[in-house]
């Protein structure tokens, strides 16, 4: 791409986010002070493209004063590539980030970024949560997104999680082509996911974590820092953070734009999809919603389900900073 045509995407993307009337530069920028760094890296989650605003939020990190912006691939769980510092910041569902602080995993969550991400796809036989008994779950891997979902939402209406469900874990074949292929009978969905389903004609969802009580009530992902970062460069911390939120409100405001950064960034290949995805997520309400509250919602639901033994409070106490977010939202006037 040309330096011209690079130069009218950036100020393109500025125009839309509204990014004048948030850095107020010089001002607001010289108030907070220099930043400590002008690099900052997010844990890539690939293929799922609901963390949109860490992606499509390069121009507005720019804007912010950094200069090396980088998506890094982790071999593991986003949290561990948090916590050892191979990443400096990542998004993913708060229950990921929840049990890994419980296996002694140490980071702060920052922020609630975006409400209603997943869905619940059942087939025919299967039309409420506690009808997935004794039927065949798929998920790639054990304590992952999927599973932890899972067995939440099964505690929540009385099931068992560890006896009532059959877990079956698969990568190759993956999950949604087992589902589509009639081998087992419920899945997690995740972006782009949902909208491939429902392109070949799977209806029957059982949540819409967008639209059901009590999940569309609290935030699907969290955005945490490492613990070195946010404590060495706080400047850069609320900088990296701001950006992303005000990149939230861009996939909110501008979806069609978003969805083609993320497909010319090579982040998914299907603009339809994507496009769909960011109509459908609620990436306006993290000024709405708590963060404080999906921490302490799912503590205790993980705790129900026997999954973590960590008390909430003391998660909430060690393991989260909300104060470049309130910040912000005063500075937003949110």
């Amino acid at each position: 791409m040309s330096t011209t045509q690079t130069r009218r995407r950036f100020l393109k993307t500025l125009s839309l986010a509204g990014t004048a009337s948030l850095v107020r530069a010089p001002r607001v920028l010289a108030a907070e002070g220099a930043l400590e760094t002008t690099t900052v890296r997010f844990a890539k989650v690939s293929p799922n493209i609901c963390v949109a605003p860490q992606y499509v939020a390069e121009a507005l990190l720019r804007a912010e004063g950094f200069t090396d912006i980088r998506h890094v691939n982790v071999a593991g769980p986003v949290p561990e590539a948090i916590a050892r510092g191979t990443a400096d910041f990542g998004m993913i569902y708060a229950p990921v980030f929840l049990t890994a602080i419980d296996a002694g995993l140490r980071f702060k969550m920052l922020a609630g970024v975006h409400v209603g991400c997943f869905a619940l796809f059942g087939n025919q036989s299967s039309r409420s949560i506690t009808e997935l008994k004794g039927k065949r779950f798929a998920m790639a891997v054990l304590r992952g997104p999927a599973h932890l979902l899972m067995s939440v939402m099964a505690a929540y209406v009385g099931l068992d999680p560890g006896r009532d469900i059959d877990w079956v874990v698969s990568q190759a074949p993956t999950p949604i082509e087992l589902f589509m292929d009639g081998r087992v009978d419920a899945l997690m969905a995740f972006p782009p996911d949902p909208q491939l389903l429902a392109a070949r004609g799977f209806s029957n969802v059982i949540v819409n974590s967008a639209l059901d009580h009590p999940w569309a009530q609290y935030f699907c992902c969290i955005l945490a820092g490492n613990l070195d970062y946010v404590r060495d460069y706080p400047v850069a911390t609320k900088r990296a953070l701001r950006a992303v939120l005000k990149a939230a409100d861009l996939c909110a405001a501008e979806p069609a734009f978003a969805a083609q950064r993320l497909v010319d960034d090579g982040f998914t290949p299907r603009f339809d999809y994507a496009l769909q995805a960011m109509h459908e997520i609620p990436y306006d309400r993290w000024r709405e919603y708590e963060a404080e509250d999906t921490i302490r919602f799912y503590a205790l639901r993980l705790h129900d389900a026997g999954l973590i033994t960590s008390n909430p409070q003391k998660i909430i106490a060690e393991s989260t900073d909300w104060r470049f977010l309130n910040e912000i939202k005063r500075e937003l006037k949110a």
